[in-house]
């Protein structure tokens, strides 16, 4: 890997990727007039219920 290549990868894990930029948004509760929920909890769920189920 070119070291150009190799530093910008650096750069960009270490100080872009690293969750100082992250902030929350409220889209989903204002999309579907509700909480988000955690993607696991709704996998659990949905599994129980059976949707993925052939």
């Amino acid at each position: 890997m070119p070291e150009d290549v190799a530093g910008f990868l650096t750069y960009l894990f270490t100080t872009v990727l690293d969750g100082r930029n992250a902030s929350l948004g409220d889209g989903v509760q204002r999309a579907l007039g509700r909480e988000p929920r955690d993607f696991a909890d709704f996998a659990r769920q949905g599994a129980a219920r059976g949707i993925w189920s052939v």
